[in-house]
């Protein structure tokens, strides 16, 4: 469905549009516990919910805000939680519970200097490998990075979507600098998905049962549906199964539900690649200065392009594969000593070189950085 909201052109905060856009996407419960750069989103939330009759809770630490979130989205309700890298790491027991169990709730993390308490006031890109990988088995994720205000605002409205619509959790990876700056942004009547309600009999209902589209649809307590939860390996009943045929059927089912939709999952923006010689694969505050970069290269005549990924989980390898067929070098700039480049090389298959520019100081790239290695590739 379309928001009835008007369109509305606002001076805002990175947390304070996720927040925002979180109201927007039909949020109405957060659980959660204060951390550098993330707080914020807490604050707004908690001053904005039982606004439009939603319900903030500040738990006693970031277990207990995922576990809290989980129930609520079982509850029926949607449901969003926010931290940064420590608190992040707390939580991925439970992320993995939210995954198997298949349960929609949308974790923010702002990312700061690590390891351990690190530099909390300013940015880095260390948690990808982590968003992706932290929680233990295989399973199911999708994560999407922000680059600055609007981008905020969109992607986690998209957050939303994405996690009702294929019941799982998402991931916003967005960082200290995307999180605290201000940027004028047009709010837009924004498309809304709500889960899908089950139709067909009660006495037939089995809650992990999935359809073409690989999602199981979800029951609402109160409507007559009653079903099993656990986290152990289940069958399509919800109840407890050790048989590994059973078991396997469900890990694929679950991996296979998010590569169904890869197409529309792929969430990019691409700069002057149509004749491009080198490219620049840049996701999150990185991607500014690499913008910059790439138009002061082309405005001195060198031909380049930039690919600015918004879904950085599930990779677009498809995409990259044909860039390198096309450019000559990859450059890849990151806040951190090399997480998604190798996925960039192992795209890449070896037709192009790949580059790798690492900082790890808690400073923002400069576009003359940037600027200066593709003037040497």
């Amino acid at each position: 469905m379309l928001s009835k909201a008007s369109t509305e052109r606002r001076l805002l905060q990175g947390n304070e549009a996720c927040a925002l856009a979180a109201l927007a996407a039909g949020c109405r419960f957060y659980a959660g516990y204060p951390i550098t750069p993330s707080s914020e989103i807490a604050e707004h939330m908690a001053r904005r919910l039982p606004e439009t009759g939603g319900v903030f809770v500040q738990m006693e630490d970031e277990i207990a805000s995922i576990c809290a979130c989980i129930g609520a989205s079982l509850g029926g309700v949607k449901a969003m939680t926010a931290t940064s890298g420590p608190g992040f790491s707390l939580m991925q027991e439970n992320l993995g519970y939210a995954a198997l169990c298949e349960v929609p709730v949308v974790i923010v993390d702002v990312q700061r200097v690590g390891p351990s308490t690190g530099m909390p006031t300013l940015p880095a890109q260390g948690d990808v490998m982590q968003a992706r990988w932290g929680t233990h088995g295989d399973h199911p994720v999708v994560v999407l990075a922000p680059a600055g205000v609007a981008d905020t605002y969109r992607l986690t409205v998209a957050a939303f979507n994405i996690s009702e619509r294929l019941r799982l959790p998402v991931v916003l990876l967005s960082d200290e600098v995307v999180a605290h700056m201000r940027e004028m942004v047009e709010i837009e009547p924004s498309e809304v998905v709500d889960r899908a309600a089950p139709g067909e009999d009660p006495a037939t209902y089995r809650p992990f049962r999935a359809g073409p589209d690989g999602v199981p649809v979800l029951a609402a307590p109160g409507r007559g549906y009653r079903f099993h939860v656990t986290g152990l390996y289940h069958g399509e009943d919800g109840f407890v199964t050790n048989d590994p045929k059973e078991a396997e059927r469900l890990i694929h089912r679950l991996a296979r539900k998010v590569a169904l939709h890869q197409d529309w999952l792929t969430l990019a923006e691409e700069h002057h690649l149509d004749d491009a010689r080198v490219a620049v694969f840049a996701y999150g505050s990185p991607a500014r200065a690499a913008l910059r970069a790439v138009r002061d290269a082309r405005a001195a005549g060198l031909p380049a392009g930039l690919f600015k990924a918004e879904t950085i989980w599930p990779f677009p390898a498809e995409r990259i594969s044909q860039l390198a067929r096309q450019v000559r070098a990859i450059l890849v700039p990151e806040m951190n000593l090399g997480q998604l480049v190798g996925e960039v090389e192992r795209a890449a298959a070896g037709r192009c070189r790949v580059v790798p520019l690492a900082k790890v100081g808690g400073e923002l790239y400069t576009p003359g950085e940037i600027s200066a290695v593709l003037k040497d590739l």
